[in-house]
């Protein structure tokens, strides 16, 4: 198994362009918290019915995925699972309200296109293919990689 700097690094190849790294410090992030809404818009009465859960924003599909998620993020580093779990909570919590006032699904469906645009005209500037076209365990580095990349003290 691979640790996350050995995924970091690889991935690190198709994004060495300092545009394409900057678009994806903005899409990357977007295109996570659009799944999370995405799942967040799918009916859950078998999630609260099974569970019995009264608490809104658990009784939901991201929180399960989420739980999911993080899974892969401890095997690989116990401070990134920490960084994505918080990471992970401000979206479902940014989503939750954002369901208050408009169809939370036609949100997440708008950033998530324009943002996969964003990443796509990322990498014909960099002038490689996106990583998870060789692997497709690299749309869950891609997240972590730009968390490390932001937020690190390198």
């Amino acid at each position: 198994m691979r640790t996350l700097e050995q995924w970091f690094e690889e991935y690190a190849v198709s994004h060495q362009n300092p545009k394409n790294k900057a678009i994806h410090y903005i899409c990357v992030p977007a295109i996570y918290f659009s799944i999370v809404g995405l799942l967040m818009s799918i009916p859950s009465g078998i999630i609260a019915n099974t569970l019995q859960l009264n608490v809104p924003i658990i009784e939901n599909w991201a929180v399960v995925v989420l739980l999911f998620v993080l899974v892969f993020y401890v095997r690989l580093s116990i401070a990134m699972a920490f960084k994505i779990a918080i990471f992970s909570a401000i979206c479902l919590i940014i989503n939750y309200y954002i369901a208050q006032v408009a169809p939370l699904w036609i949100v997440s469906i708008a950033i998530f296109a324009v943002a996969w645009i964003g990443q796509f005209y990322g990498h014909n500037i960099e002038g490689k293919k996106p990583s998870f076209l060789k692997d497709i365990q690299f749309l869950m580095i891609g997240p972590a990689w730009v968390l490390d990349n932001l937020f690190s003290r390198k």
